[in-house]
């Protein structure tokens, strides 16, 4: 018999705490965790991503989960947490290139999660030689907010200071395993 398993992904602008925030989710509620591709791709180029990493990006994020999926179904989980998704993906495309490849768009939309995480730029930004829009915070969140309406997903906005992040993230996690179990 296979499992149904749940996917929440935590997204949203940089700086908000999503590694953090699905790390403690995975490990509070017994959930694989999905760690974000695009930060270990773009530690091992180098260099600035462009247009021509977005398909090699997607490939390595949809086989993570993909992979992470099968084993939650083998283990019996009921949760699988991703520290973003493919939609992060259209969002960035979109935001630094002013366009995003058709074909990842069409399978950032099979791909949808069942329900979506939006962490609001409510916190401290803090640089780590990665993040880069520090400055643009407020344009990127209305980016990632548009992506998701656009693509019409379940989302749930995560507001306040680190301590209330996870309570309520929390409460949204066991209302979408309570309520389709």
């Amino acid at each position: 018999m296979s499992t149904l398993v749940k996917r929440v992904v935590i997204t949203g602008s940089e700086c908000t705490g999503k590694t953090t925030l699905a790390g403690f989710l995975a490990r509070l509620r017994g959930a694989l965790l999905v760690h974000e591709f695009v930060r270990e791709y773009a530690a091992a180029k180098g260099a600035p991503i462009d247009v021509s990493d977005h398909w090699p990006i997607v490939r390595g994020q949809a086989l993570a989960e993909q992979g992470a999926l099968a084993r939650a179904r083998a283990a019996g989980h009921r949760l699988l947490v991703l520290d973003t998704d493919l939609l992060s993906t259209v969002t960035y495309a979109h935001h630094y290139t002013g366009q995003c490849d058709p074909g990842i768009e069409a399978l950032a939309h099979e791909r949808v999660a069942d329900h979506y995480l939006l962490l609001n730029i409510d916190v401290p930004w803090q640089p780590d030689g990665v993040r880069d829009r520090g400055d643009r915070r407020e344009e990127v969140h209305g980016a990632f907010l548009d992506t998701l309406e656009r693509f019409g997903v379940p989302y749930t906005l995560v507001s306040g200071s680190w301590d209330e992040r996870l309570p309520m993230a929390l409460r949204v996690v066991d209302d979408l395993l309570d309520h389709h179990s």
